[in-house]
């Protein structure tokens, strides 16, 4: 899957979503049954830049906010992307709204709900492009095209669900985007295919303290995850390794699944730290094909203001009102 729709959106039958190399800092992107889990409440800023190297590089960001309300049981959120690349002018953005809905199923075992709605809007700039006609026999270049170019903005709504299972060690989830699969054409019909995403993991601690009201831990996290869009499918396994603040993490994509091509695979390193309510995470992607190397890779940045109440947390505990957070990592 590339970053983005890029060219796809323009000219194939099927386009596809952007991915993010640290997906549990852009956990609602995965799942919407996310929202609320990790904390009170929480602002999230993420950029990614592919291939740097690249004329025309594809560049996503992202906008990512969610609130847990005091009764426990509900949250929602807001999910706004806006992607582009240089070289066409192309440009997708996309915001919506997330609601999920937690359950506490006994003292272990939880289970939420999400579903989300988007709006998005798609166009392409043809300022930065340059056509035969503007071109003379002495290379002088014209202000004006013949060419048709008037490809008018794609308006389209989308809406996605997803659930979770979880205990205060392991998560399992799964979600389906764009149930209506919209049409994202400019000119022929080019939909936006059915995304499926399942995703998994357990959390070991070796050590877990509160010390002044602040959660501390040294854990280890493998991760397992698994999405399949229109004719493409990804498959990846992960490690995060936490000793508060720092966060470490790898994550293998492109884990060869049977019966299907050999697919691009990919290392991230992941990197993160978290200094009281902030969270900074980094990663860069490590191609193992020639190709995507000599393109340089990509680089991916997120900074998270979150908040939860520990005071608030100690007494919804005694009043047995405490929905346990999910363990899955923060970067």
């Amino acid at each position: 899957m590339a970053t983005g729709l890029v060219l796809g959106a323009c000219l194939t039958a099927q386009a596809q979503d952007l991915y993010f190399a640290q997906p549990y800092a852009n956990r609602m992107q995965l799942n919407p049954a996310y929202a609320g889990l990790l904390d009170d409440y929480s602002l999230t800023l993420s950029y990614r830049n592919q291939f740097p190297t690249l004329a025309g590089t594809f560049q996503s960001s992202q906008l990512a906010a969610d609130y847990r309300f005091q009764n426990q049981r509900s949250a929602a959120g807001l999910l706004v992307n806006y992607d582009r690349t240089g070289g066409i002018g192309y440009t997708r953005f996309q915001a919506g709204g997330v609601y999920a809905h937690h359950l506490r199923l006994n003292e272990q075992l939880s289970l939420s709900g999400g579903a989300s709605v988007s709006y998005g809007l798609q166009r392409v700039s043809y300022g930065n492009l340059v056509f035969g006609d503007q071109l003379s026999d002495e290379g002088v270049t014209r202000d004006f095209s013949l060419e048709v170019a008037d490809y008018k903005p794609v308006h389209y709504v989308t809406a996605s669900v997803g659930g979770l299972l979880y205990t205060n060690r392991f998560w399992l989830g799964a979600a389906a985007h764009h149930l209506n699969q919209p049409d994202l054409a400019f000119v022929t019909q080019t939909t936006l295919p059915l995304r499926l995403n399942l995703q998994a993991g357990y959390k070991q601690y070796f050590v877990r303290t509160t010390i002044k009201g602040e959660n501390k831990e040294v854990s280890l996290s493998p991760t397992v995850s698994y999405a399949r869009q229109g004719g493409s499918q990804r498959a990846e396994a992960g490690l995060y390794f936490t000793a508060t603040p720092l966060t470490l993490g790898a994550v293998y994509r492109g884990v060869p699944l049977p019966g299907a091509p050999k697919p691009q695979q990919v290392l991230t390193a992941v990197a993160g730290v978290a200094v009281g309510s902030f969270r900074l995470g980094y990663s860069y992607d490590v191609s193992l094909s020639q190709f995507s190397r000599d393109l340089g890779g990509a680089h991916e940045i997120s900074l998270a203001l979150r908040e939860f109440d520990s005071l608030e947390a100690a007494w919804r505990r005694l009043k047995r009102r405490n929905y346990p957070s999910i363990p899955c990592p923060a970067f």
